[in-house]
């Protein structure tokens, strides 16, 4: 099995729904795709920087959506654990 482990700006070009990004994850079983939990936090912390700076009730609006799209999608894909490996000569 191999597994694909997409990184924040696949994640994101995914998201906005890229024709080739789209097709090639697509073409993917979706439990052979991962994504890490840094992905996770990155995304988080863009959406929670747009929700603090919008300026308008509409931004606002768009803005809990997406985090909102988010939340659903990290909800259907595998996100792996951060992990810090051990130096193989210590």
């Amino acid at each position: 099995m191999t597994l694909w482990i997409l990184d924040t700006d696949h994640v994101s070009l995914f998201q906005q729904m890229h024709p080739v990004v789209t097709q090639r994850i697509n073409a993917v079983n979706s439990e052979d795709i991962a994504i890490t939990i840094i992905t996770v936090e990155e995304q988080l912390r863009g959406r929670f920087n747009v929700i603090r700076k919008a300026s308008s009730s509409d931004a606002l609006l768009l803005a809990y959506a997406k985090l909102q799209a988010n939340l659903e999608f990290f909800k259907n894909v595998r996100s792996l654990a951060f992990q810090v490996l051990k130096p193989f000569f210590a």
